[in-house]
C-alpha cells in the first residue's frame, strides 16, 4: 500500500521549504522535487562563497594600496615591507580606507614607508 503523501506534517515541511526556496526563478521555486536539489545547490555555494568573500576583498584592499602607492612612486611590495620596517600595525582594510579618504595621510605612510627602507 502507498503511503499518504498529503498528510498535514508532509504539507508543513513543503511548505517551509518552499519559504526557503524565495526568489529562486521559475519551477524552482514552487516545484518541490526541483526545490530540493536547486535548495543542496545554492547551500553548497554559501558556504563556499563564504569564505571566497574574504579573499575577494583582500584582493581589493590590495589593488587598492598598489594603485595608490604607484601613484607615488612606490610598489606595494615595497611599502608594506617599509611599513613593516617602521612597525606600524595598519592591516590592508584600514590602509585602503584611508588610501581612498585620506590622501595627505597615505603620502606620511608612503614617506615613512621610503624611509625606513633607506636606513
Amino acid at each position: 500500500m502507498v503511503r499518504a503523501g498529503s498528510g498535514k506534517t508532509t504539507t508543513l515541511r513543503r511548505k517551509r521549504h518552499r519559504k526557503l526556496c524565495k526568489g529562486f526563478r521559475l519551477s524552482r521555486h514552487n516545484l518541490y522535487r526541483q526545490s530540493i536539489s536547486t535548495l543542496l545547490r545554492a547551500r553548497a555555494y554559501a558556504f563556499r562563497d563564504r569564505r571566497v568573500k574574504k579573499r575577494e576583498f583582500r584582493s581589493l584592499w590590495i589593488i587598492r594600496i598598489s594603485a595608490a602607492c604607484r601613484m607615488r612612486g612606490l610598489r606595494y611590495s615595497e611599502f608594506i615591507h617599509g611599513l613593516q620596517l617602521a612597525n606600524v600595525m595598519l592591516n590592508r582594510k584600514a590602509l585602503s580606507e584611508v588610501a581612498i579618504h585620506d590622501p595627505a595621510a597615505f603620502d606620511q605612510l608612503v614617506e615613512l614607508a621610503k624611509k625606513s627602507i633607506k636606513k
